[in-house]
């Protein structure tokens, strides 16, 4: 076996070890399982090639981008090591060389996508071609609490069990419940050998700033450091087209990347950006993993990341070099919304939702945060480091004001109110406005009625955004988006602990922008799950979405949030058929579960005749033996209740004609009855 520093400085060209790598390449070449968490750009990929060389046999890599595996491929061919690849992207005689190279044992290392471990037949050529060890890169991927889950990654353990390998898994980012996920799924809960070796990369400056005319302030933003190769990472599929059309106007070489492109075209943006230099790339989350380009200047979001794992995955694109490189990271309640949004429209269980408010509030804490953002960012996976000097908020210190009384009247609020709404209903209550929904429910007399006076209705917008980011308050998405409290507001609100907010983020808090939105903020967590249960049926039933119900019949119903099958049926596209498919289980969303319905009474649904069949038949219920309770019991079905509901007989030989009672029946029911309907 050769010395892995010899082959470091042979083949790499390194005459030393970056921080941390020699530990573990040593522990891969042990055979040890192995588990590296380490900063983009901190050298990940070295720790598996490198003892991939030295060992015997092959090193299978599992990596989740094609462009990924194609550029270290490449990188590793340039080196003289033989490395291959097996995707889709690959011609018939790219996949025919490297199933000789395989069979003539000259590879050393081959890359392959989780997807591919889906066919038996992909391990019984690992176990013929004598692979030694399995290197999964983002290994992030394998834990559904992550930013990146990918389900084929579950199927990585499997392979190790069955190949008898060691197994090394790397990722730059992973909070401790993912690295606990991974040490669960990879290693089946044996613990490897474990190398937390920090997440700085202290030549980033991180900035934030809140939207105001985004468009201008990434164009801005760009316009200074022109002829630098960047990064635009947009919320959605036509916002980097958009964009990036408007970086062309303004005189910048850019490209859209988004993952509705053709696969050519994408590959085509791929090289593109490894290949021209001071290329700008307008994308969605979809590109980068697999991007390994060392002076990558800048990286921008328009929009707010989904999570702080996704944000610093994303933005440690960017002085993979080591040298200064630079951030900028858009945001505004807009962005939140949407991201809420996501969140409960998704189909993950309820502890899952959870946990995912839970990040984003840890990526509002980061993007509100009062001090030095490195620390907020590097206290979040662990570390506690001084003040970093390398960021916006260390460039010029936020205003800040003390908000323990603003913090404790507004848990105040949503205590008083039974954790059961959302940031605009307290918001109501908190300004002393009375609103139809405050006097409904009685909050008008409630203590907290009016005692936040002193701030405007957008500014307690800022500050419940504020709450969030401190984790102090979450929305509850089987309550459809109520605010509770969390362990951490408690010091607060019982007076032992003080809240320091920003200042600048509330006074710059300004009336929302003429947006037309879809519904009101308060409505908005309803609509989210209410378009979740539709696509979980949709899905179930192999039909558009809009087949079970379109988007105005969601709307109407978040907003007048019917409780029964009556006030279902009164609901703009909800006819017969549909309110007896799915009638009850978009009420079960809104209300609750929903009385199941006879079929008879289901046909009277929202209609007046409905109301009367219910009466009828509780008149029929309290009269079955007979006014004494001791008389023979007689009952009519359910279908001559219906008829009588909808005739509306006056007489007895009318009734005994339409509903056929009989002389006994007639006897019993009758004057009640025509009692019932002639009230009605």
């Amino acid at each position: 076996m050769q010395h892995p520093r010899s082959l470091l400085a042979q083949v790499f060209g390194f005459d030393a070890f970056r921080p941390g790598q020699e530990e573990i390449v040593q522990a891969v070449l042990e055979g040890r399982d192995t588990l590296a968490i380490m900063p983009t750009g901190g050298g990940k990929s070295l720790c598996f090639q490198l003892p991939a060389l030295c060992r015997e046999g092959v090193t299978v890599v599992i990596s989740p981008l094609i462009a990924l595996m194609r550029d270290q491929v490449r990188s590793l061919r340039e080196a003289g090591v033989e490395a291959g690849a097996l995707t889709s992207g690959n011609t018939d005689e790219e996949t025919e060389a490297v199933f000789r190279a395989l069979d003539d044992r000259r590879l050393k290392l081959l890359y392959i996508a989780p997807e591919r471990l889906a066919s038996g037949a992909t391990t019984q050529m690992l176990r013929r071609v004598g692979c030694g060890l399995i290197a999964v890169d983002e290994a992030h991927c394998v834990s559904q609490w992550g930013h990146d889950f990918r389900p084929d990654y579950l199927r990585i353990g499997d392979l190790r069990r069955s190949l008898g390998v060691p197994l090394a898994a790397f990722t730059a980012t992973a909070d401790e419940e993912t690295r606990a996920e991974i040490v669960n799924r990879l290693f089946e809960g044996r613990e490897p050998a474990t190398f937390l070796r920090g997440f700085d990369r202290p030549n980033i400056h991180l900035a934030f700033a809140v939207k105001d005319n985004p468009r201008r302030q990434i164009l801005d933003f760009a316009a200074a450091r022109r002829g630098q190769s960047g990064i635009v990472y947009c919320g959605t599929r036509a916002k980097t087209e958009t964009l990036a059309q408007a970086l062309c106007e303004a005189g910048h070489a850019a490209c859209h990347y988004h993952g509705g492109m053709e696969a050519d075209e994408r590959r085509r943006v791929e090289v593109r950006f490894q290949q021209e230099d001071g290329l700008i790339v307008v994308a969605t989350v979809a590109f980068g993993m697999g991007i390994d380009k060392p002076d990558i200047r800048w990286v921008a979001h328009a929009d707010l990341p989904k999570s702080i794992e996704g944000y610093y995955q994303e933005i440690g694109r960017a002085g993979r070099d080591g040298a200064a490189a630079e951030t900028l990271t858009l945001f505004g309640p807009d962005d939140i919304r949407l991201r809420r949004g996501q969140i409960d429209e998704g189909l993950a269980p309820p502890d899952r939702k959870q946990a995912d408010h839970g990040r984003l509030n840890a990526l509002l804490g980061l993007a509100e945060a009062t001090g030095c953002r490195r620390q907020v960012l590097l206290r979040y996976f662990g570390e506690d480091p001084a003040p970093c000097g390398n960021c916006d908020l260390c460039d010029r210190p936020a205003l800040l004001f003390d908000a323990t009384e603003a913090v404790r009247k507004a848990l105040s609020a949503i205590l008083r109110t039974g954790e059961s709404f959302g940031a605009g209903h307290l918001i109501d209550i908190l300004t002393g406005q009375a609103t139809d929904k405050v006097r409904q429910r009685g909050h008008d007399a409630l203590p907290t009625f009016g005692v936040g006076r002193e701030l405007t209705k957008p500014a307690w917008g800022a500050v419940f955004r504020q709450m969030m980011g401190r984790d102090f308050v979450r929305p509850d998405p089987e309550r459809h988006g109520a605010l509770v409290m969390t362990d951490a507001a408690r010091p607060v609100l019982r007076g032992e602990e003080g809240v320091t907010f920003r200042r600048d983020s509330v006074a710059a808090a300004g009336p929302r922008p003429a947006v037309r939105a879809l519904v009101s903020d308060e409505d908005a967590p309803l609509l989210s799950a209410l378009k979740a249960k539709r696509r979980a049926l949709a899905e179930a039933a192999g039909v558009p979405a809009y087949v079970i119900f379109p988007d105005r019949t969601l709307i109407e119903m978040a907003e007048r949030r019917p409780a029964t099958l009556d006030e279902m049926a009164q609901v703009s596209g909800v006819g017969a058929k549909k309110l007896e498919s799915y009638g009850a289980a978009f009420l079960g969303v809104i209300a609750g579960a929903a009385t199941p319905l006879h079929p008879q009474r289901m046909r009277l649904a929202g209609k007046p005749a409905g109301a009367l069949f219910d009466r009828l038949a509780e008149a029929q219920l309290r009269l079955m033996r007979g006014e004494d309770g001791t008389g023979k019991p007689l009952s009519l079905s359910q279908s001559a209740l219906r008829k009588i509901a909808e005739a509306r007989p006056s007489t007895l030989s009318d009734l005994d004609r339409v509903g056929d009672l009989g002389p006994a029946k007639l006897e019993r029911f009758g004057p009640a009855f025509l009692a019932v309907i002639a009230e009605e």
